[in-house]
């Protein structure tokens, strides 16, 4: 083999590999076999003195370009109409079935449902299978040259098999998993996942672009001389046949209803997403109709965008507040002037640490972007450009608290009062009663509250010793409902093994790691007796959470809180051990929707059971998506990734046990 083949075997080689880790998610080879031929190919190319066209050594170490050049697309970049209601999708529907009842000859009416990504268009031509421009969209009609910063983004082939001319459209955009990771090293944090993606397209150095990581789907196919589809789905396939990772058809159908549904479970499933989306995309789906269905002056008549709530917008920071948790770590608190954010008024903010008001520049008085996933407490991501710098946020000496001075551990402030740290003692102590611990009836934060001010409950062994008669001084608490406090606490003192971990507040352990410590070691006795060697072999448990346990069972504090709290008679029930075969042995199942028969903790203690291991996210090491009715986004992203799906028949029968039901 002379040394062109032998470039262009290795060439080969990797590019696909490339395709198989970008595209399909399901690598053919390892990280340090991908190095070594691409180390072998570089160093090739320096003997020869060439490259290929195709060569993934390309895609690193252009030079800074000194300006954008324009770029004429082949065909025009269309605005799209937007919808925000289903009334409004509704009369869309009916403008789309006059129109087509009004040309006959047309096939019936069909959709498609994509998601409405929230980054940067790209746009690719290839010709003789070789990718020879890129471009933004600009203004739909002439964009910016791009090749190079193209060049550097994984997801995008440098050459296909279509041998053809051809313009394809796909978004670009930055992980949002991506964006956290970088973030932890910059001196300068990007501000969030879109312009971090327009940043990094846009930079006139390429190795900019490199560096963050971007990722791209595409979905559309412009140009193309005699296409060999008719549809969106022929076009899906291609599009995938070509190398190009695709945005996922959600639905594919004539069934409006069924189509407003998926809109819905998509607006449902964002937050679980790696990336920004922003809406919903609703196409025709037949090509003859859309040229049929035809043009405004803007936007195509045959596809609509379903617009969801924004999640980011921009506020002012007004003061910051410092909170004390159950751990004595203090959480700084952002508080803004109100603003409409995902549906709902939004006046707080939360903020890692005081590091991270640095990093991200903030200052009273300027104005900030503030993001809001799904129900949880919005964050600031960052300070705006331009806006007015304000008063500096100062650093906390004393907890706001009790006013113990604070110690510096790692990233973090903590005030160590453990005692006497009012806001600790009550987080604590409510944690412990929540209902993923030892769920204990009628004890709220106000009460719990209640009993340390005025009865001098402290920790949670405390709660054993209380009587009807000191009950009955509290604020608000006749007879009645004095004794079923104390018939809940009674209540708690045979917890399960895992709600009992959760309870005590190890850091880093949640519902599901405890139910895995509880499976692993069967009882509190053997978990504390446990090495590091020992708690790692469970695969929830790396090194870090591992380490948590261990530092939690060796402070003196913390097991004195265990120790009295067994001698007030508290026994967590034993657990059995998990087999360490069965029918799901090393299989990781990942549960969406609602079970006929099975409730989703049952499912989960016979997946356990069977050695098999439960995870809450989707990824590629997901082995199988137990499905029931209205499943969730993961189903989607299943999906995606060709994970196999098993319905509540199906996984009875792979584990061998009969339905309850």
């Amino acid at each position: 083999m002379d040394s062109l083949d032998a470039m262009r075997s290795l060439v080969d080689q990797l590019n696909e590999a490339s395709r198989h880790y970008y595209v399909l998610d399901k690598p053919i080879i390892s990280d340090k076999e991908w190095d070594r031929l691409y180390d072998e190919l570089r160093a090739l190319e320096e003997e020869v003195g060439t490259r290929l066209p195709d060569s993934p050594t390309r895609r690193v170490g252009a030079e800074p370009l000194p300006a954008f050049r324009q770029h004429r697309h082949k065909s025009r970049l269309w605005s799209m109409d937007k919808v925000q209601s289903k009334e409004a999708l509704a009369q869309w529907f009916e403008r789309i079935r006059a129109t087509h009842a009004k040309t006959p000859g047309l096939p019936p009416l069909s959709f498609v449902v994509e998601y409405k990504y929230d980054g940067l268009t790209l746009v690719l031509t290839y010709d003789q299978g070789l990718l020879v421009t890129a471009a933004t969209r600009g203004n739909g009609r002439v964009g910016e040259e791009v090749l190079p910063q193209a060049m550097a983004i994984s997801a995008v082939p440098l050459s296909i098999p279509f041998k053809g001319f051809m313009e394809i459209h796909g978004e670009c955009f930055m992980p949002l998993s991506v964006l956290a990771k970088y973030n932890e090293t910059s001196a300068e944090p990007l501000k969030n996942a879109r312009n971090a993606a327009a940043g990094g397209l846009r930079s006139l150095d390429p190795e900019v672009t490199r560096q963050r990581r971007l990722q791209a789907r595409f979905y559309d196919v412009p140009t193309l001389e005699n296409p060999p589809y008719s549809d969106q789905s022929g076009m899906h396939r291609f599009i995938a046949k070509n190398g190009f990772p695709t945005s996922p058809m959600l639905y594919s159908g004539s069934d409006e209803s069924a189509i407003e549904n998926a809109v819905r479970l998509i607006e449902e499933g964002r937050e679980n997403l790696d990336f920004l989306i922003d809406g919903a995309v609703i196409k025709v789906s037949n090509l003859e109709t859309r040229r049929a269905l035809g043009y405004t002056d803007k936007f195509p008549r045959w596809a609509v965008a379903f617009k969801f709530a924004a999640e980011e917008a921009t506020a002012t920071l007004l003061s910051v507040t410092w909170d004390p948790g159950r751990s004595g770590k203090l959480t700084p608190l952002g508080h803004l002037n109100p603003v409409e954010l995902a549906g709902v008024t939004v006046q707080k903010a939360t903020l890692n640490n005081y590091g991270d008001i640095q990093r991200k520049q903030l200052t009273l008085g300027a104005t900030v972007w503030v993001r809001r996933s799904n129900d949880v407490i919005p964050e600031i991501l960052g300070h705006v450009e331009g806006s007015v710098t304000g008063t500096a946020i100062d650093k906390p000496t004393h907890c706001p608290a009790c006013g113990t001075q604070l110690e510096e551990i790692g990233a973090h402030l903590f005030c160590l009062n453990r005692d006497g740290c009012k806001p600790q003692i009550v987080a604590r102590l409510t944690h412990y009663a929540s209902k993923g611990a030892l769920d204990i009836d009628q004890l709220s934060g106000k009460t719990v509250e209640a009993l340390y001010e005025r009865l001098g409950v402290n920790e949670p062994q405390d709660l054993y010793a209380l009587t009807l008669d000191q009950l009955l001084t509290l604020p608000g608490f006749k007879e009645k409902r004095a004794q079923k406090l104390l018939a809940g606490i009674d209540a708690s003192r045979t917890p399960s093994l895992d709600a009992f971990l959760v309870g005590i507040g190890i850091p880093n352990i949640g519902q599901v790691t405890a139910r895995d410590l509880a499976n692993s070691f069967g009882s509190l006795s053997a978990l504390r007796r446990a090495g590091l060697e020992e708690l790692t072999a469970i695969p929830s448990v790396g090194e870090i959470v591992g380490t948590s346990v261990l530092d939690f069972f060796a402070d003196a504090q913390n097991s004195a809180m265990v120790d009295a709290l067994l001698a007030a008679g508290v026994t967590p029930r034993e657990a059995n051990p998990r087999e360490a075969e069965g029918a799901l042995s090393g299989q990781t199942l990942v549960l969406t929707g609602s079970l006929p028969h099975l409730s989703r903790q049952q499912a989960e203690e016979i997946i356990q059971r069977h050695g098999g291991v439960v995870s809450s996210s989707v990824s590629r090491k997901t082995s199988f998506i137990l499905l029931g009715e209205k499943p969730g986004s993961k189903l989607q992203k299943a999906q995606a990734l060709g994970v196999p799906t098993l319905d509540e028949t199906a996984f009875l029968t792979l584990v061998g046990e009969d339905c309850p039901g």
